[in-house]
């Protein structure tokens, strides 16, 4: 299909009804769905789904997580105990 010809990309034999603000692909009245108040194909639409959904997950605190906390902030105390005793002790 010649780009900017009006035939729908999935459907050559429609009309196009618009463009697709991804892909720039014409697209006929089946195949535009609007997300977020824009026009998007159907394959575009999937992605960017798709990455909402990834940027949306959440990651539960594991036990790993809690001990390398817990490690962290002993670490960090035993820093400053360390600098206080050195900082007296001049």
């Amino acid at each position: 299909m010649i780009q900017g010809s009006g035939r729908c990309h999935s459907h050559p034999d429609r009309t196009g009804l618009g463009i697709c603000v991804e892909c720039r692909r014409v697209i006929c009245r089946e195949c535009t769905t609007q997300f977020e108040g824009i026009n998007r194909c159907a394959t575009c639409l999937a992605q960017r789904l798709k990455a909402l959904e990834v940027t949306a997950e959440r990651r539960e605190w594991s036990v790993g997580n809690v001990l390398l906390a817990l490690v962290g902030a002993a670490l960090l105390y035993g820093g400053v105990w360390v600098a206080a005793h050195l900082a007296s002790g001049l």
